[in-house]
Order: structure tokens, then C-alpha cells, then sequence
């Protein structure tokens, strides 16, 4: 037993901390891992040392500055985490060690929105391959990562709006793919875990304030503050979908009038170009016209841009982030898209917030939902199961 206060105690918290540092950002230098922690550089290097000889990390040569350091990330066999991403019509699922490399992907077609049974069938199959292409043992799973296209409720784990997906009223995403796959299941909305992506492997890094915004069948706003994702107590914080542009606009889904997403998603948009486009035309192909110069899928993405803006000069002033990540289809448009996102904040946003503000495309793609996921599996883990060696063991049917 080890006493609270006692040496060992402190040896075993630091130890903890360490690996904690390390399985969040994937790779750091010890100088990192000593400015991240708090710790001294001697204690940093004995810890690293005993890690390493404990098989929990591996160290490789690198540099830093122009100088020769020490790169430690976890070992590669040490675990492995799974994301799983639903969107409205496919599914993507990833495996990744705990040092940030993703190990296989696979995305599929599914109409996410008819029946949950069906996803989540089709995601166990999914993962399963997966597991048998790669070949690691399954014991190794440490947790799996869910993105769902809708809110979570924070208390009960259940889907929040069935407007969104109408299929799966009342489901608890979480529970139904922990029975199935007999592992720890942390789910999150696609916005959200796009922006853990992007934050950890894409235009998010190095920031610790964000909003990575998603356009697609509705839309939406991953929010980070100071390092952390923000879901509010009930789970909703990010709905900048709903913000109102215009009291005497067209009616949203969720009951109000002139939502932004009735100015910006794909269901309100594409509708305006199919007279002249017709009616198989997508957001993707929309972008392509655009950026082959058609006029008015040029107009379109452009005025979608301006009304985004203004939901990101909302942002700006009550939360000042200091980037913005787009991402989704929309993002592949670049500056048509991007200008006037940056002309409306400059516009309506605070002009000390809007200074300090970076818009960018992300750099995920399509992605970035799944490496999030991945993301989230590796932060809600447990360190001591690393140091112990009692990662979960899986389910029968997860094979």
C-alpha cells in the first residue's frame, strides 16, 4: 500500500504525469516534458529511464533548436485505440497506437440517418477487419472513440436532437458499441471531434483557444478553450448553427426562423443552384464548379461565407479565439470561401478580437472527425493501466 504524501506516492504521481504529458501530445523532448509538467530535467530524465527500461516509452534521437535531444513518445505496442466516426452517409473507422500512428483506415457508404441498428452493426464488422488486417492482439485495446452528427447529453449519454438523425431516437451511442465491442466507449459530436483532430494533428496545433467549424448537413462548432474541449453542463455548447441571421428567414429544423444553418448548410444551399445545375449536384461538386469558375457556384459559396463569418464574429466576441478552423467539404474551396468569412468578422466582430483571429482551412479533410475520435480514446484513458500493464481485455464477439 502506498501512503498519500509518502515517497513512493509522489515517485508514482510524477510517473503518471509523465506518461499523461507524453500520451496527449504523442511525442515531446524531455525539455518538453519538463516545461509541461513542472518537473525538474533530472527528475524528468530518471522517470524517461525507468519508463524506457519498463517498456512504457520509447526514445529516439531528434533535435530541437539546432541541438541534439531526446524524443520520448509511448511504446508502440503498448495499446491501441480505435475511432469510430458516423456521418450522414458513410462510415469512417481508424485503429492508432499510443504514439499517434494511425495503423489502418477504411471509410464505407452507410446512410447513418435510417437505422442505428444498422450502423452499429456495420461498425462492428468494420473494426473487426481492421483488427485481423493489422494484426495486433486485442487484448491491447485500450478504449474506442465515437463520433456521432448530433448533440450527446453529458448525463445520460444519450443522442440529444432526432431531428438530426431521425433513426436513432433515444439510443445511447456509447453503451450500444460498448456491449458490442466490450471496451471503454467515449462518444462526442463529429464538430467536436473535429476539432480534438485538428488540434492534435492538423491547423489546431500548437493553439490552445479555437473553433473548428462544420458545414455539412447542419452545422456546428467544436469550441477549445485553453487546451480543452467546451461542452457545456448539457452537452449543446457549440450550436452556432442556430445563431439567428434573420427573425423572418426560412424555418429551421430545430422550430426558430433564419437559423445560420438555413443560410450555410448543404439542404438549404444545393436547392438554390438545381435549376440551373439540377438536382444530383452535392457540396463537393459545388466547390469543384467553383473553383473551375462557375459563376454561381461561385456566388453561392461566397454568400455562404459571409453568413458563416457572421456566426464566427459572434464567436469572437464572446469567447475570442485566437484561430478558426473550417472544415468539412466547404473547406476544399479555400479563399472563396475563406474571404468572406474573414470580411464579415472584420465587419461585426470586436476589431481587437478580429486582429488577433487566423481563419484557415483545415488540414484533415474529411478525417478529421476520426483522428479526433482517435484523440479521444487516447485522452480519456487511464495512465496507471499503462504503468500496470491492465489494459481491458475485450469482449468474446470483438474478434
Amino acid at each position: 500500500m502506498e501512503t498519500p504524501g509518502s515517497q513512493s506516492s509522489l515517485h508514482r504521481a510524477n510517473l503518471e504525469r509523465v506518461v499523461r504529458a507524453v500520451r496527449l501530445a504523442g511525442s515531446l523532448t524531455q525539455a518538453e516534458i519538463a516545461r509541461t509538467t513542472g518537473l525538474s530535467a533530472a527528475t524528468v530524465s530518471n522517470i524517461v529511464r525507468e519508463l524506457k527500461d519498463g517498456g512504457t516509452v520509447e526514445v529516439t534521437p531528434t533535435s530541437a533548436g539546432g541541438r541534439r535531444a531526446r524524443s520520448v513518445s509511448l511504446s508502440g505496442d503498448a495499446g491501441i485505440v480505435i475511432g469510430v466516426d458516423f456521418g450522414h452517409t458513410h462510415l469512417r473507422v481508424a485503429i492508432g497506437n499510443l504514439a499517434h500512428q494511425v495503423l489502418a483506415e477504411e471509410s464505407e457508404p452507410l446512410d447513418v440517418d435510417a437505422s442505428a441498428r444498422e450502423g452499429f452493426d456495420r461498425a462492428e464488422e468494420l473494426v473487426s477487419r481492421l483488427i485481423a488486417a493489422t494484426g495486433v492482439d486485442r487484448s491491447k485495446v485500450a478504449g474506442v472513440g465515437l463520433g456521432v452528427p448530433g448533440p450527446i447529453d453529458v448525463e445520460s449519454g444519450t443522442l440529444g436532437s432526432t431531428a438530426i438523425l431521425p433513426g436513432w431516437g433515444g439510443t445511447k451511442p456509447a453503451e450500444e458499441l460498448k456491449e458490442r465491442l466490450g471496451v471503454p466507449v467515449h462518444v462526442d459530436n463529429d464538430a467536436n471531434l473535429g476539432a480534438l483532430g485538428e488540434m492534435v494533428w492538423g491547423s489546431g496545433r500548437g493553439v490552445r483557444d479555437l473553433a473548428y467549424i462544420k458545414v455539412a448537413s447542419g452545422v456546428g462548432a467544436g469550441l477549445v478553450i485553453d487546451g480543452k474541449i467546451y461542452r457545456g453542463p448539457g452537452g449543446t455548447a457549440g450550436e452556432i448553427g442556430h445563431i439567428t441571421l434573420d427573425e423572418s428567414g426560412p424555418v429551421c429544423r430545430c422550430g426558430n426562423r433564419g437559423c445560420l444553418e438555413t443560410f450555410t448548410a448543404a439542404r438549404y444551399v444545393l436547392p438554390l443552384l438545381q435549376p440551373s445545375h439540377g438536382t444530383d449536384l452535392t457540396m463537393e461538386g459545388v466547390v469543384r464548379l467553383a473553383k473551375d469558375g462557375d459563376p454561381g457556384c461561385r456566388r453561392v459559396i461566397a454568400d455562404v461565407g459571409r453568413h458563416i463569418g457572421s456566426g464566427v464574429a459572434n464567436l469572437c466576441n464572446l469567447l475570442n479565439p485566437s484561430r478558426v478552423v473550417l472544415g468539412g467539404d466547404l473547406a476544399e474551396a479555400g479563399e472563396l470561401v475563406l474571404g468572406p468569412i474573414r470580411e464579415s468578422v472584420g465587419r461585426y466582430a470586436i476589431p481587437s478580437a478580429a486582429r488577433q483571429l487566423s481563419v484557415l482551412p483545415g488540414a484533415l479533410g474529411g478525417r478529421a472527425e476520426v483522428l479526433g475520435a482517435l484523440a479521444l480514446a487516447l485522452s480519456e484513458m487511464g495512465d496507471s493501466t499503462l504503468l500496470d500493464g491492465s489494459l481491458p481485455v475485450a469482449a468474446p464477439a470483438f474478434t
